[in-house]
């Protein structure tokens, strides 16, 4: 169980600082927080932008059990967005990271992260906001368990005060009431567009908790790929949940099947979720 967590910021991030002003007031006395041993946080405001691995001292990230990276979030469409998702690059490094490689996340912290931020767009009347999963994408690199959470899409409403109460208080509810959950069924998510439509509904509304997702536009799936996803979720991988209409070609689909038989990898569609 994660017990201390650290809100990382940019301080040239309006929606990150939107956020971490937001949830300063959630942060309990160190001393009343000690006396109880329950869960606590604490913030690091990064100088310059946080997707990159040498902007972060990372001595002092390894101090915590888990990281919470706040963060705008830009779209071509500029669509009213909050997202959730995991760090790493499936192929090239454009934006922070390294080539290939992927952070440590937990699915059943995503999936609680993002029930609570639902219920919390809906109770501060966010509902022009589209509330959705990414797909693993984007830095930084880091060896602690790891989630984005972020507004988007313009500085409208990356510095909206309400937003950003809403988001912090999704943040400070996670951390307050974050529980392990036996009974979820453990996936990787593989296929299908960035904003994961066919996901989001199982992670919404089904027993199935999702870690990391790898879009159809980095297809052609490899064998590393799925071994980087299912090692670096934090829980045990039940099976990878396929969206198969975005899974590219017959060809393609045929060879993904080839690779998950070969590595001995249990696989679902996404309509057979009960949702």
């Amino acid at each position: 169980m994660y017990q201390k967590y650290l809100i990382v910021a940019s301080k040239k991030d309006p929606a990150g600082i939107n956020i971490t002003t937001q949830l300063s007031q959630f942060k309990e006395n160190p001393v009343l927080s000690s006396m109880k041993q329950s869960p606590d946080f604490d913030f690091y405001l990064v100088e310059d932008e946080i997707i990159y691995t040498e902007n972060l001292d990372l001595e002092k990230i390894n101090k915590y059990d888990f990281i919470i990276f706040a963060s705008k979030h830009k779209s071509e469409k500029r669509e009213k967005t909050l997202s959730v998702h995991a760090p790493g690059n499936w192929r090239r490094n454009e934006l922070g990271g390294e080539k290939g490689k992927i952070c440590k996340t937990s699915a059943i912290f995503q999936k609680q992260i993002f029930e609570k931020l639902t219920a919390n767009a809906e109770k501060y009347h966010l509902r022009d906001y589209k509330i959705t999963l990414e797909c693993t994408h984007h830095g930084p690199l880091i060896d602690k368990p790891c989630i984005f959470i972020e507004i988007g899409s313009t500085e409208n409403e990356w510095k909206d005060r309400k937003t950003g109460f809403a988001v912090a208080k999704t943040i400070s509810g996670i951390i307050n009431e974050f529980k392990e959950n036996p009974y979820n069924e453990i996936a990787v998510g593989i296929g299908g567009p960035h904003y994961c439509p066919n996901f989001n509904k199982i992670q919404l509304k089904s027993n199935v908790a999702i870690s990391h997702i790898i879009p159809g536009y980095v297809l052609p799936l490899t064998e590393e790929m799925i071994k980087e996803a299912i090692e670096k979720t934090e829980e045990e991988i039940d099976f990878v949940l396929i969206d198969w209409k975005g899974l590219g070609n017959a060809e393609e689909r045929k060879r993904i099947l080839e690779i998950f038989n070969k590595l001995y990898v249990r696989h679902k569609r996404t309509n057979e979720i009960d949702k």
